[in-house]
């Protein structure tokens, strides 16, 4: 599929951020393991210590024992250009598009360099200018996250998209990790589209299928999952992921969704496909017991029984007190044919 998505078909990116935990070669794995399940897009993040951080960037969370600071934590995320090449021809022969997230300038350049499908704006950094001017007059598509962010500068963000003629799409997104059902915001998503007229999607940190398949039944054009190829992974974003196992249903559904979406029923149309099974299902007036001819039907005469291709057992009102013009064995549907017209005397 091309980047671009629409109403009709959601956009559904694997996130795996730090979960490789500077491994290259369970960044590789994590490559294969979207690809299975089915997304669209992989997406990492680009960090480059020395161009994003100082030394006394304070922890969120102290979660890992081997790294002294949050510097060096970055520091140890880091991958060599060569590597990043490396990754996003890994993606190309998967056929799944790779996208990553710059947290410098200098990021930014390297990914230009290595190749993206498109941008994923972090929500720290949407107050980061030259970044932003940096990513918007690209010409590549641009994915912002507004996790942090209040509607007065996402209004700034999305005009300076708009005088920048870039692709825009808006990710409602919660920076809470992970975060509850009360705090997705799924209301946002038919909100934001409605205030700025662009491409929207959900940035999910729930750690759950469960947003994902909701955002799809109301439409969602694009789809930010974080992933963990075990809940028994470290790292920090492991409470806020699913599975890969956990991806493959996703994608399942949401496709399964945006049939449903697609297609629209009309009930008399739909009633008519199903004539064959309603033949089948439903119930004819049949006969009770062998009848004569010459027989005036009562309720006691008759049965109700399938195939449904006879007269209809809702029509039975039409049938009692009408006359037999030939025998009727017992369990045979009764037929227009073997009544005496309505109306006619004998």
């Amino acid at each position: 599929m091309s980047f671009e998505s629409s109403n009709s078909r959601c956009l559904i990116i694997a996130e795996v951020a730090q979960a490789h935990d500077g491994s290259l070669g369970t960044a590789h794995a994590y490559i294969d393991a979207a690809a299975r399940a089915g997304a669209d897009a992989v997406k990492f993040q680009t960090h480059i210590a020395a161009a994003e951080s100082t030394p006394g960037e304070p922890w969120r969370v102290k979660f890992s024992p081997q790294d002294a600071s949050r510097y060096e934590y970055w520091k140890r995320m880091e991958f060599t250009e060569e590597q990043w090449i490396g990754l996003k021809t890994h993606a190309d022969q998967r056929g799944i598009k790779f996208i990553s997230s710059p947290f410098s300038l200098e990021a930014a350049d390297l990914l230009e360099r290595v190749g993206v499908a498109a941008w994923k704006v972090a929500s720290g950094e949407c107050t980061n200018a030259p970044l932003l001017r940096r990513i918007m007059t690209s010409g590549k598509p641009v994915l912002l996250s507004t996790g942090m962010s209040p509607l007065r500068e996402i209004d700034a963000l999305v005009e300076q998209a708009s005088g920048r003629h870039a692709d825009l799409t808006l990710l409602q997104c919660t920076s809470s990790y992970p975060c509850p059902p009360e705090k997705v915001g799924l209301n946002l998503i038919p909100f934001l589209r409605q205030r700025y007229g662009c491409k929207v999607g959900l940035s999910d940190h729930s750690g759950t299928i469960f947003p994902g398949l909701a955002g799809a039944a109301i439409g969602l054009d694009a789809l930010e999952v974080h992933i963990t190829l075990s809940r028994e992974c470290f790292g920090p974003d492991v409470p806020a992921s699913i599975t890969t196992a956990e991806l493959g249903q996703l994608v399942e559904g949401i496709r399964f969704i945006e049939a449903m979406r697609n297609n629209p029923v009309e009930k008399d149309a739909l009633a008519a496909q199903m004539q064959p099974l309603r033949d089948a299902f439903t119930k004819s007036v049949t006969a009770r017991v062998d009848l004569a001819e010459g027989t005036v039907l009562s309720e006691s005469h008759l049965a109700f029984k399938k195939p449904g291709t006879g007269i209809p057992a809702n029509r039975v009102a039409e049938i009692v007190g009408r006359k037999l013009v030939r025998p009727v064995a017992a369990n045979t549907l009764l037929r227009e044919e073997d009544l005496l017209p309505t109306g006619t005397g004998g």
